[in-house]
């Protein structure tokens, strides 16, 4: 199996601990990308979420990709979509305490996009939407759950880490768990394997 230069397009903790987990070898580069212009710039052209999600996967990866012509650039993005609004990170406690209210007994989709580049060529990409469903939780269990958890969940876009207490929020989950953390591993995976990056 050849030494092939994989790269991930992000400095997501959770998308980093994914791939270590599985055994991937992988640097880590920031694309630089100013996602906040971007996605206002996607949301004014139009797109539905899944879209955006795509576009703003291709955007980061395409930047390391031409600064990095050998490797295989990985680039990601989710998108939280409830009746038809795309949701960004909270900006502080109250803002979480808020959206989780608006989210409580609702459905909602995480749209995940994850592409790869290669040379500044397109040449990979997968879509999912995992659905998740908020239980009818009571306000003293959100106070309980916000003192708890703390501000790290100002670091996830739905303001839950599934993998911890955030899973207590929830009745009904139904897609791919790794992309629900941000990373659809098993699709990438079968990537990699295919193109010798990883052992077959």
């Amino acid at each position: 199996m050849s030494e092939t230069r994989l790269i991930l397009a992000s400095q997501s903790k959770i998308r980093r601990h994914v791939l270590e987990n599985a055994g991937v070898k992988f640097e880590a580069i920031a694309s630089n990308v100013d996602e906040e212009m971007a996605k206002i710039a996607l949301r004014e052209a139009g797109l539905k979420p899944s879209e955006q999600a795509h576009e703003l996967a291709k955007l980061k990866a395409q930047k390391l990709s031409r600064k990095y012509p050998d490797a295989f650039v990985i680039g990601c993005d989710q998108m939280l979509a409830l009746d038809g609004e795309v949701f960004d990170k909270a900006a502080d406690m109250d803002e979480a305490r808020e959206r989780l209210k608006h989210f409580r007994g609702k459905t909602h989709y995480l749209q995940n996009a994850i592409v790869i580049y290669k040379s500044g060529e397109f040449i990979w990409r997968h879509d999912s939407a995992p659905k998740l469903k908020m239980r009818s939780f009571s306000d003293e269990f959100l106070e309980s759950y916000l003192i708890q958890s703390g501000d790290k969940i100002l670091s996830s876009v739905g303001c839950y880490q599934l993998e911890g207490l955030g899973i207590q929020l929830f009745e009904e989950i139904s897609g791919d768990y790794f992309a629900i953390l941000g990373l659809p591993l098993l699709p990438l995976l079968t990537f990699l394997r295919n193109h010798n990056i990883v052992a077959a």
